[in-house]
């Protein structure tokens, strides 16, 4: 007989750090806790530099510990507080980040923190053995192999928020597989919206606006991961996700465009099956899945209705038009440093380009140059990762200001 996990509803109170708290994820994460106060406690909120919108939240959600990366941005959080009257304590900088991850009362840390700032703080919630709930990208694409060696050592609980992983979770064998055939998987399918411009010629891709791309079909998420959405670099950034949580080689990896983004990703097997997890596009229902997994709780989405949507369309994806999902399977292969030199300098380009600072096919422009020009070692330290991810980022800086310098020289 199946045996589910216990029961929820004698289970002790779960005190939750959100990293990242005032982004996309973060509140949507807040939404589905206040839904079960029984089950879940704030125990600590988290954000870059957000003043006005963690002091709303603290005095909402009342955490022990708040915390800004902004050490600037902390002391003005710590005096508004204070005029509240807030128990809240106001920790700063990557320091706060660490301790709230990995403090002994904290069972649970989800990790939204959007970009590389996020990668320390996981790592000390893997060590420290608490439940991931990882959101943040980048600790994966950059760190893989020492996360994942971290979260066997520190015996961490991790599982994946992003809807694709989190689909591929659900309907994978219910056990760690050292090779994908042990369970009788052939492949892994992820899924992709195609994003705003999956119809657009090269000419039409040439002329994107900031605007055009932050203008998603279908998922409301931050302006980041929207722009790589539109891009397909957040599909790339997924492939080495997979990789790394499912344990499955590149060729072990599809990617498929779906629209309507009913379909959050399957899982192939052997004997012929193909296993979906479908639902409406609504970011709770990972975060609720993971909060509470094994069980399943509310998480206020909507039910999917199979009538109203009436078909589900898939096509492959154009890596010719959208070269960066291209890009994120040849650093994997490259492995190494590669990954966090790609992810690096996508970060300092995309945010040149929601700048209006270049162009939208410059992103892969200068991902390629820098995977082309700089060296890509093994991977061996956090410390080494971190100094290859400044210096791919000054090397997208430096090649932005060239191309800017030519753009005046030329006007």
């Amino acid at each position: 007989m199946f045996q589910w996990g216990p029961s929820l509803q004698n289970a002790q109170l779960q005190n939750i750090t959100i990293l990242g708290s005032t982004g996309t994820i973060g509140q949507q994460t807040l939404d589905v806790i206040v839904r079960h106060a029984n089950l879940f406690k704030v125990y600590a909120l988290a954000a870059n530099s957000s003043v006005d919108a963690l002091l709303k939240q603290c005095l909402q959600y009342q955490p022990k510990f708040a915390v800004l990366l902004d050490e600037k941005a902390a002391l003005d959080l710590r005096e508004k507080l204070k005029s509240h009257n807030s128990a809240t304590q106001v920790l700063a900088g990557l320091s706060g980040l660490i301790q709230v991850s990995s403090d002994d009362a904290v069972d649970s840390v989800m990790a939204a923190i959007v970009g590389a700032a996020g990668l320390q703080p996981a790592m000390a919630a893997a060590l420290a053995g608490k439940r991931i709930l990882l959101a943040n990208k980048e600790t994966l694409v950059m760190a893989g192999s020492l996360f994942m060696e971290a979260v066997k050592k520190g015996g961490a609980t991790l599982l994946p928020i992003d809807s694709e992983h989190n689909a591929i979770f659900q309907v994978m064998p219910p056990r760690h597989l050292e090779h994908l055939s042990d369970g009788g998987v052939r492949k892994i399918i992820l899924t992709a919206s195609g994003g705003p411009f999956r119809q657009y010629t090269q000419t039409q891709l040439d002329n994107v606006t900031p605007e055009l791309a932050l203008k998603h079909p279908n998922w409301v998420m931050g302006a980041k991961i929207t722009v790589d959405s539109a891009s397909l670099m957040n599909k790339g950034l997924e492939v080495i996700e997979a990789h790394w949580l499912f344990n499955a080689k590149p060729e072990q990896i599809d990617v498929v465009v779906h629209p309507q983004s009913i379909i959050h990703s399957m899982v192939e097997y052997i004997d012929g099956s193909v296993l979906a997890q479908l639902g409406n596009p609504d970011m709770r229902t990972p975060i609720a899945y993971a909060l509470a997994h094994p069980n399943r709780i509310e998480s206020g989405v909507a039910t999917l209705n199979l009538l109203e949507i009436a078909k589900l369309e898939f096509e492959a994806p154009d890596k010719k038009r959208f070269p960066c999902l291209q890009l994120a399977y040849d650093a994997l292969q490259l492995g190494g440093t590669a990954p966090a030199i790609l992810n690096a300098v996508n970060e300092v380009a995309v945010a040149a380009f929601l700048n209006n600072q270049c162009h939208f096919l410059e992103i892969a422009h200068l991902i390629t140059s820098a995977l082309n020009a700089i060296k890509i070692a093994p991977v061996n330290s956090v410390e080494q990762l971190i100094a290859a991810d400044q210096e791919a980022r000054s090397f997208a800086q430096t090649c932005l200001l060239k191309a800017s310098a030519k753009r005046l020289a030329i006007a």
